[in-house]
């Protein structure tokens, strides 16, 4: 007998037969199952403390010793340079997650790694890994229909909960109230027939000054001033001209020696030179444009002309601004300033631009333009980490709430949802028989680690906080009950404002799901060799 590796003897004796290249690694069946739901649960729990409000953060240093402090799942996740394939798949969960709602990211990782947990338990009585997987699909199901009957209505209030809750924990947990303000406002500002944009939402970083002296602001605004202080400090209802390339003398793509003979040449040479970039100054001068934005460099003698002109102008601007910009002007991004000169429309309009000072830092605002839905929030803050660590807070946050807007249904926080559950399916279980009854039970056990985990997190007792918890929704059907990681015991969600949009608990628990099954399928692993 031999594997695909070639290992062992023919019955005849015949040497063996290698199937695979030499060095190929193959692990199977149970000891696979057990590698690939080890790995998966080493990332899981490499997240699980920072789950909830009192989470802890992670310090994560990148190969040019840049540092991230955070306790957001998706951005640790997204960071650690993971290398077992199996893990990998733990991951995409992560981005799953952020990509639909958002936020979660933690709480889907969390309950793949214990589902996986379980299921190793389950494999172990003997339970064949597609019993388990058929149960938990059809767990996994009908659990969205339970989710349904929790959910609340959504109104302003709740949206300014699910944001509040959503900060609760991180760096922006001290001006909570304040940033879920804002959040809300952004949101409601945004909201066309029903839909949220969230690329319509520009954030700018000024550093400097309190969190607290954040603003949102119905304006495009640069982190740019004006390229030339001669410049105009503010020009009312001009046309804008968009540009995304340089305003500078053309050069050849190829190398060239010019021979200069007479000095007058020289003189020729560079009147040659101005008069080129003049006369790109006329073209835009007479197009009548007031304020030029343009992707690259602008050259030093063009300034100066556009300076005399009483032209505004913004150079090294990124190309995600200058397309914010061309969608809230009306302004067309020209890869030609002939285009200016052939009487087509090209320019935009705008009420007011104006450079100002944020803090100590010059900035250019787009007010009134003729598209108003874009918003541009700016962040401060004391420090540069500080400052990021607000605005990834901000992003989860704005983003829970753009959910939970369009799909106007939230659900209480505090674990309390996952134990409603965990109950639900334990009364479930008692209507199967057989193994099918001991997958069930081990998906409502699996539910409960969210719930333990907050607990944890807290430094509360774990084994008397969920036996409460469990009495709870055992003998209640207030399913609104979950962890008070504040002062222990439990409390009201619902009253306390702890809320959580329906699809960031349906989500989590649909991927946790669909990754526990596709690890749990796979029984043998085949590394190749790599050939140098």
């Amino acid at each position: 007998m031999l594997d695909l590796c070639g290992r062992g003897m023919q019955p005849n004796g015949q040497a063996p037969v290698f199937i695979l290249r030499e060095g190929t690694e193959r692990s199977h069946g149970r000891i696979a199952q057990s590698n690939n739901i080890a790995a998966a649960r080493a990332v899981a729990d490499a997240v699980r403390s920072t789950l909830g409000p009192k989470g802890m953060d992670k310090m994560l240093v990148d190969e040019g010793g840049d540092v991230i402090i955070t306790n957001d799942g998706a951005t640790i996740l997204r960071e650690m340079d993971i290398e077992h394939p199996a893990a990998k798949m733990i991951i995409e969960v992560s981005k799953t997650q952020e990509q639909e709602c958002y936020d979660g990211t933690t709480t889907a990782v969390i309950l793949s790694g214990e589902l996986l947990k379980k299921s190793e338990e389950l494999i172990s009585k003997n339970i064949h890994p597609t019993i388990i997987c058929d149960t938990f699909r059809k767990v996994g199901t009908d659990l969205n229909a339970i989710i349904d009957g929790l959910a609340h209505n959504s109104d302003d209030n709740t949206l300014l909960d699910v944001a509040k809750t959503s900060l609760t924990g991180k760096s922006a947990g001290s001006i909570k109230d304040f940033l879920g303000g804002i959040c809300v406002d952004a949101v409601n500002r945004l909201a066309t027939s029903g839909r949220v944009d969230l690329n319509e939402i520009m954030v700018v970083k000024a550093v400097g000054g309190e969190a607290i002296d954040s603003e949102l602001v119905s304006s495009v605004v640069l982190d740019k001033e004006r390229c030339h202080p001669n410049m105009p400090l503010t020009v009312e209802s001009p046309r804008v001209l968009i540009y995304n390339n340089s305003i500078m003398v053309q050069t050849t793509e190829m190398d060239a020696n010019i021979q200069i003979t007479d000095p007058n040449q020289i003189t020729a040479f560079l009147e040659q030179e101005e008069e080129y970039l003049r006369n790109l100054v006329n073209d835009i001068v007479g197009s009548g444009a007031k304020v030029v934005v343009c992707q690259k460099e602008i050259d030093d003698l063009a300034k100066h002309y556009l300076a005399k002109a009483g032209v505004l102008a913004v150079e090294k601007v990124p190309k995600s601004d200058i397309e914010a910009l061309s969608r809230t002007t009306g302004a067309s991004i020209l890869n030609n300033l002939e285009d200016v000169k052939a009487g087509e429309d090209v320019l935009g309009q705008c009420g007011l631009v104006e450079e100002k000072k944020v803090g100590e830092l010059p900035m250019v605002f787009f007010h009134d333009p003729q598209e108003s839905i874009p918003v541009t929030l700016i962040l401060r803050g004391g420090t540069v980490p500080f400052v990021e660590e607000i605005e990834r807070a901000f992003d989860d946050a704005v983003g829970v709430v753009s959910v939970a807007h369009e799909d106007g249904k939230v659900l209480t926080g505090g674990g309390s949802v996952f134990a409603a559950l965990s109950h639900k399916l334990h009364e479930v279980a008692q209507t199967q028989n057989g193994r099918e009854r001991m997958a069930t039970e081990a998906f409502a056990e699996a539910l409960l680690v969210v719930p333990l985990t907050l607990v944890e997190n807290a430094g509360l007792d774990p084994v008397d906080e969920m036996m409460t918890l469990r009495t709870h929704h055992a003998s209640n059907d207030n399913s609104a009950y979950g962890v008070n990681v504040f002062e222990g015991g439990l409390a009201d969600m619902s009253e306390a404002g702890v809320f959580e949009p329906k699809r960031v608990v349906a989500q989590a628990i649909k991927s946790a799901v669909e990754t526990a099954i596709m690890i749990l399928r796979i029984d043998d692993v085949i590394s190749s060799k790599k050939v140098s």
